[in-house]
């Protein structure tokens, strides 16, 4: 099936943000006195928001206000070391000029904070993308559809002629609620195997396979 917009994912989809991630969280775990993590934990933590991953990130019995600092001194570190390390997947931005000149729309919904999606969709991809939503006050976070459908509202397409690509559960949780089709991609934070148990119908390993999937 053809179709008029892509709603991609951003961490682990499009962009390769992990260390930049897992780096301010550790800086901010050593800031306020509590064990660091492991990439291959942090890796394991990241889909649902900083919030959550700084919940993931805590030893048990940690209070409620030891929590809330960690979680204001990663967002702060974060937000001014997001573009330290980050970098655009091999074949994405290749992928993305292929899907504009085919007349797609392309749009970028994240849960991350939305004042460091925008800076990073701006920086990394320019006018490749036609909106990039994240995190924000009193809209729910994925796999919650408020996002997608505020998206799908701005493109001024039918959700029936829109596709979602991500490389999680949460991801595949959100296409689901969404009611949208969806494809996996297996280069980000999530292998093959894993998503494939969570019930991934379409999983791709190289973003050029995207572009016939959505264009024919």
């Amino acid at each position: 099936m053809k179709y008029d917009a892509v709603i991609f994912d951003l961490d682990g989809t499009v962009l390769d943000t992990l260390a930049d991630i897992h780096d301010a969280l550790n800086f901010a775990l050593t800031e306020v006195g509590l064990p660091t993590r492991e990439l291959v934990q942090t890796r394991k933590s990241v889909g649902n928001g900083l919030r959550k991953l700084v919940e993931r990130s805590v030893p048990a019995g940690t209070t409620p206000e030891k929590e809330e600092e960690l979680f204001r001194v990663f967002t702060a570190r974060y937000k001014g070391h997001a573009a330290d390390k980050t970098s655009v997947y091999p074949g994405i931005t290749d992928m993305l000029t292929e899907l504009r000149a085919a007349g797609l729309k392309t749009a970028v919904i994240s849960n991350k904070l939305d004042t460091v999606l925008k800076p990073l969709s701006r920086q990394y991809f320019g006018d490749l993308l036609d909106i990039a939503v994240g995190e924000r006050a009193n809209v729910r976070r994925k796999p919650a559809p408020d996002a997608v459908f505020e998206v799908i509202k701005a493109l001024g397409c039918s959700k029936d002629r829109c596709i979602y690509i991500g490389d999680s559960e949460v991801d595949l949780e959100t296409a689901a609620n969404s009611g949208l089709d969806c494809i996996a991609v297996c280069w980000g934070n999530r292998d093959k195997d894993f998503l494939a148990e969570c019930g991934a119908a379409v999983i791709v390993s190289d973003p050029k396979e995207i572009v016939p999937l959505v264009t024919k």
